[in-house]
């Protein structure tokens, strides 16, 4: 009677395409799992919405006048006084995005018909307060907005503008 004797170092060929198939579930498992966390991780880019925005120079904004920041979804507001208010362009009803309407001299949500005036102030409902601002700093001439930090204001007062001088 002849006997075979199996070495230990040899894998059958069972044996190998159990190793090799339980290796390729064990990788797509971990390629699916990291692109699933990459996926719900928030992206921020720097200059993107969710970072500080360098918004442009102090003197590119003449008091009295709202500019549009698209890619940091505000509005600078240059008051009369010359204080600068960052403005989140949506609405405090239902969070539509609110443009400044030139003609009219108001943000007027096409939503809900909701109305602001230069310093966020609701002028006609149903919004239940004014526009959401965002904390400014002027260094070196540069406007730079942080909106990582929204904040929500009961009403406008002269405090909430940061002064260009």
């Amino acid at each position: 009677m002849i006997t075979r004797t199996r070495s230990k170092s040899i894998l059958s060929r069972k044996e190998f395409l159990g190793w090799a198939w339980a290796i390729t579930v064990v990788g797509l498992v971990g390629q699916s799992g990291a692109a699933l966390l990459k996926f719900f991780r928030p992206r921020v880019d720097p200059g993107e919405f969710g970072t500080k925005i360098n918004a442009g120079q102090v003197n590119e904004f003449k008091p009295g006048t709202v500019s549009h920041v698209p890619r940091g979804r505000f509005f600078i507001s240059r008051l009369e006084d010359g204080s600068i208010l960052a403005l989140w362009h949506r609405c405090t009803h239902l969070g539509c995005t609110v443009p400044w309407r030139e003609d009219e001299g108001v943000f007027h949500c096409p939503c809900h018909s909701s109305r602001f005036d230069t310093s966020g102030e609701v002028l006609d409902g149903p919004a239940p307060r004014p526009l959401d601002t965002f904390p400014v700093e002027i260094a070196n001439g540069v406007i730079i907005v942080d909106t990582s930090q929204p904040t929500q204001r009961t009403h406008f007062e002269p405090s909430q503008a940061t002064p260009t001088i």
